[in-house]
């Protein structure tokens, strides 16, 4: 599962990608999270946008009062499910990272990490969108990243934007086969922990003597 993340400057980090951006500003957010409004790229027909969306995705046959959000997809199952079947063969998306957060549970105690590409380099998660609503594919996490969590973001490398967006055939065969990126990671504060903490403090590494 990925629950929360970290992105800053997505415009600069997207010019080069993208051909416009709507409504997007070069903010620094340490702690996003479900229901925000987040920067994802699009296809349209005249090329690439970065644009807002909202984390999690409420299928059009759920009530809205009782269903939560749908955040994470994934992407083992991704073409049996009723509410992604559909989406990940015509409404894909990209979402823009520096690195995200997920916590170590033993017993009752969870221990917030922070990963990020072992080269530092922006992270790009494959994902579906309804709506103005979006949501991120998941898989298998590396061999390094189980003590901590089972599952990781389907991360694609730049030169795997343009095929993701554009193809129009099954992708997943292609996200299942693709050259992954590696991650690395850190135990950081348990601030990051409340949502309405959002400063560099949360990606700072803990230390441990």
């Amino acid at each position: 599962m990925c629950g929360r993340y970290v992105v800053t400057n997505p415009v600069n980090k997207t010019k080069k990608i993208v051909k416009t951006s709507i409504k997007v500003e070069n903010d620094l957010n340490y702690n996003a999270h479900p229901s925000q409004e987040l920067p994802i790229i699009k296809k349209y027909s005249n090329g690439f946008t970065l644009e807002k969306a909202k984390w999690g995705i409420i299928p059009s046959w759920a009530k809205k009062k009782d269903f939560k959000a749908l955040i994470n997809a994934r992407l083992e199952t991704i073409n049996e499910k009723v509410s992604f079947k559909n989406l990940i063969k015509k409404t894909r998306c990209v979402s823009v990272m520096d690195g995200f957060y997920e916590w170590k549970r033993e017993g009752t105690i969870k221990t917030p990490h922070y990963f990020t590409r072992d080269d530092k380099a922006t992270m790009y998660v494959a994902g579906i969108f309804s709506n103005d609503e979006f949501c991120l594919i998941t898989e298998e996490a590396q061999d390094n990243i189980k003590q901590i969590h089972h599952r990781q973001p389907v991360s694609l490398h730049e030169q795997d934007i343009e095929k993701y967006l554009e193809s129009n055939e099954d992708i997943t065969p292609f996200l299942i086969k693709r050259n992954k990126p590696n991650f690395e990671f850190y135990e950081i504060s348990k601030d990051v922990n409340k949502p309405q903490n959002n400063n560099s403090n949360l990606i700072e590494k803990v230390n441990l003597i």
